[in-house]
């Protein structure tokens, strides 16, 4: 079983930076691929950014390429995600998951979810 809580979220002016922190209970944290997605007002849920178990794949959706770096310490349990550059379009709820794999975390087949936490950006 895993538990994962996000943090980091808030109100940012476009061009400015925040960093997500997503916290995960359970031993087996190490063994999952983590994910970061997000979902705005009345739009899905989409996917943001994985990372495998070990850390040493990454993937991101076209939009927050160049912009955000999702990053894990397992020593920590936690997964980051480093936004620069943000936009008024990056104003969501973002939510980290666990998955198997990096595949199945970005087709959003995801094990577990956190409760999420607001990001805002104010033109």
């Amino acid at each position: 079983q895993v538990q994962l809580v996000e943090s980091g979220g808030g109100l940012v002016q476009a061009g400015g930076s925040l960093r997500l922190s997503c916290a995960a209970s359970g031993r087996t944290f190490s063994g999952y691929a983590m994910g970061w997605f997000r979902q705005a007002p009345g739009k899905e849920r989409e996917f943001v950014a994985t990372i495998s178990s070990g850390g040493s794949i990454t993937d991101y959706a076209d939009s927050v390429k160049g912009r955000f770096t999702i990053s894990r310490g397992n020593a920590k349990n936690t997964v980051y995600l480093q936004m620069n550059g943000l936009k008024p379009e990056d104003t969501a709820v973002y939510y980290c998951g666990a998955g198997r794999t990096t595949l199945a975390v970005s087709a959003g087949n995801l094990n577990y979810w956190g409760q999420g936490t607001q990001v805002t950006v104010s033109s």
